[in-house]
């Protein structure tokens, strides 16, 4: 009998289809051992040497793997391909060899053997099995090491946190820097002035009998590009199409245009070839949903997960753009069958990974088998696996894809008005077409899985240089610059990547872990900081300004893959981090002074003490209220927020906002359980929409 070992059921279920009675296939439920959680559990003085103990809940899962160890021939360590998953196979291993009973003995080191599947099909299986390998300890120092500094800091900081600015705070080595980029967009908002502009643009047709009419905007006047003041940097940026000025200064300009001449001066023709999007990375993927789906990091991670354990999609934690010979060869197949051989390139499509520390014996995220599309194919648990898969299954075939090629045309304008000769007001009409769909052809009406704008058809009436042109109309339309936009899942895991912060496989932690611990809200699926999170940040810069530095976070992030790579020792990165840092946080716990958490006030008197005043402060679970006098005072109550100027359209009462456990935002009626109307939807948002 063979032992397999894996970490969840459903992966133990899937790869029982393809093994026969001589294996044994047994879920070891997640991680098995970790650092304690009522202490520190890192020995700073004997070489940073961590102490482990059992999971709760894990002992019988324990017992039971060494009783099927103990008479296995062979034991295969299967767990995910990656640092987590090589950890957990580490951590089995030496607990099913220790030598607990006299009477037990010791298994054998050549007893196990590590085997990893990058997709769990049948082929892949039987290759693993065929070529097991050895544990990689470099993968294994590096989570170790990634466990020790994050239990280092967050255990260190986080008593520091109590004393000075509220108790039962946490700090994070990562969680805490992609707070504090969430902080900073935040201020950049408040600090934001808008700035007024005008665009102006000619409404045009060629000859009196051609009614075919288009849009010209206006881009320069006599040759100047029209420009506008950035008001958060205070630095001109050239913004094209965009008039800045008053509308008194505007209207000349438009009264100019109502009476010029229009001649077209310069036709530019070209083809142009866009190439379909690489396959999915974690990055991407994450983002995509996001974009596409709506979905947050986690929820993301964990359908994927489902997928990957029913053997439908390759391993979703991946840096890597590389595909398989054989997976491209059936999805070339499948791009024939579907949708033509004219979309077949003529040799398949390669992309390069950008990830320095990407593995390429890893693939990018892809359908184990592309001729599964859809339903009765495609064998899933609900509709979200359904939805995922769909996604991942179209950016697999679209990345084998010939690339779409379009006609763009780009037509300059010029107008005079006869009454200022020497003044050219430059306008410019751009219009594309699609040639040929190509990769565009396996998205058909749905949201191609990317964070840029799809093109849209603009196609301009036949002209030459030279002919003039007929005024329909010139519209000119007020409008304010916009500060920047608050990050939501897609746009934080972009920033996060760009700066080297965390990886693809930590990022959907690190988003739900700063919404969970109450550092920011995820409002219509944006965050927004709390004033708890505010606070924490400011102290955080203002004392750890190296561990909070994004490029020292990133630089850490280095480190962990080179340890990965086997170039650096664990221990003697963590020996470099925790001196400077031990020295810093002593100081700041002597020196630095108690910070003040903004509160809202009500106005009203408490109702406990008679003394306080009411205030609004934000907890775990979102905002609730509580006596300003507290600690002495310790009334607190839920915080009624009550939707004005819309009614419960089953009962007519008021509508409150609310929040799920999970602190999901959604309003209900406020005579609940009486009338037990509730909804997703912002009812304000609902009512505008029937109102326009």
């Amino acid at each position: 009998m063979n032992l397999v070992i894996v970490e969840s059921p459903t992966k133990a279920r899937t790869l029982r289809r393809f093994l026969g009675k001589e294996f044994v296939i047994e879920a070891s439920m997640g991680h098995v051992r970790d650092l304690p959680k009522s202490s520190l559990g890192v020995d700073t003085s004997k070489g940073f040497e961590p102490e482990y103990e059992i999971s709760k809940g894990k002992k019988q899962v324990i017992t039971g793997l060494k009783k099927a160890a103990t008479t296995a021939k062979t034991i295969y360590l299967a767990t995910d391909p990656d640092r987590e998953g090589e950890a957990i196979s580490w951590h089995i291993k030496d607990l099913l060899q220790a030598n607990g009973r006299k009477r037990t003995p010791k298994i054998a080191e050549d007893h196990f053997k590590r085997v990893t599947f990058h997709e769990i099909t049948k082929k892949a299986i039987e290759e693993a099995l065929q070529t097991p390998g050895e544990l990689n300890m470099a993968m294994v120092d590096a989570q170790q090491a990634r466990r020790v500094v994050d239990r280092l800091v967050g255990y260190t900081l986080s008593p520091v946190l109590w004393k000075k600015v509220r108790r039962g705070l946490s700090a994070g080595r990562v969680q805490s820097v992609a707070v504090r980029l969430i902080v900073e967009r935040e201020r950049e908002i408040l600090a934001f002035e808008p700035v007024e502009y005008w665009n102006i643009s000619a409404r045009l047709h060629g000859s009196a009998d051609d009614k075919q009419i288009f849009v010209a905007e206006l881009v320069d006047i006599d040759g100047k590009k029209l420009e506008i003041k950035g008001a958060s940097e205070g630095k001109k940026t050239r913004v094209e199409k965009m008039w800045h000025d008053t509308a008194a200064k505007v209207e000349p300009v438009v009264a100019a245009l109502k009476a010029a001449s229009y001649t077209v001066t310069q036709i530019d023709r070209k083809e142009q070839v866009k190439k379909a999007n690489p396959p999915f990375t974690t990055s991407t993927l994450q983002q995509a949903a996001a974009n596409v789906l709506g979905w947050s990091g986690k929820q993301t991670m964990a359908v994927a997960q489902q997928l990957y354990e029913a053997g439908l999609i390759t391993y979703h934690r991946t840096d890597s753009f590389h595909l398989a010979d054989e997976a491209v060869s059936v999805a070339r197949t499948v791009i024939g069958q579907q949708y033509g051989a004219e979309f077949v390139p003529e040799t398949p499509n390669f992309y390069q990974t950008k990830s320095k520390n990407a593995q390429e014996a890893h693939e990018a995220v892809r359908p184990t088998d592309a001729t599964k599309i859809s339903g009765s194919t495609l064998e899933v648990g609900d509709s979200r696996q359904e939805k995922l898969y769909q996604l991942i299954w179209r950016r697999f075939i679209a990345c084998q894809m010939k690339s779409a090629i379009y006609d763009q045309t780009n037509i300059r304008i010029e107008a005079i008005n006869p009454a200022e000769k020497s003044m050219v007001y430059g306008l410019r009409a751009s219009g594309s077409v699609v040639k040929f769909e190509g990769w565009r052809k396996a998205y058909g009406d749905k949201k191609a899985a990317t964070s840029k704008k799809q093109d849209e058809e603009v196609i301009l009436p036949e002209m030459q240089e030279q002919e003039n042109l007929h005024l329909d109309e010139v519209l000119s339309e007020q409008k304010f610059t916009q500060p920047p936009a608050r990050y939501n899942d897609a746009s934080l895991i972009k920033e996060l990547e760009k700066r080297g912060i965390g990886r693809p496989s930590t990022y959907a932690s690190i988003l739900s872990t700063i919404a969970d611990r109450g550092y920011v809200e995820r409002l219509e699926k944006r965050y927004q900081p709390t004033s708890i999170g505010m606070a924490t940040n400011d102290f955080l810069v203002e004392h750890f300004p190296v561990v909070l530095d994004y490029q020292f976070t990133a630089g850490m992030e280095d480190d962990l893959d080179s340890i990965s790579r086997g170039e650096k020792a664990w221990k003697a990165v963590m020996k470099a981090f925790w001196g400077p840092f031990e020295k810093s946080v002593k100081a700041v716990d002597k020196s630095a002074g108690r910070v003040e958490i903004p509160v809202e006030k009500t106005g009203e008197k408490c109702p406990k003490c008679k003394e306080g005043e009411l205030v609004i402060r934000t907890g775990k679970y979102g905002k609730f209220v509580s006596c300003g006098r507290f600690p002495e005072c310790d009334y607190k109550a839920s915080l009624r927020q009550v939707v004005e100027g819309v009614a419960c359209p089953e009962c007519g009462s008021e509508i409150v906002q609310k929040r799920t456990r999970t602190g999901r935002t959604f309003w209900g009626c406020s005579s609940y359980p009486k009338c037990k109307w509730a909804s997703w939807q912002d009812p304000t948002k609902s009512q505008e929409k029937q109102e326009n």
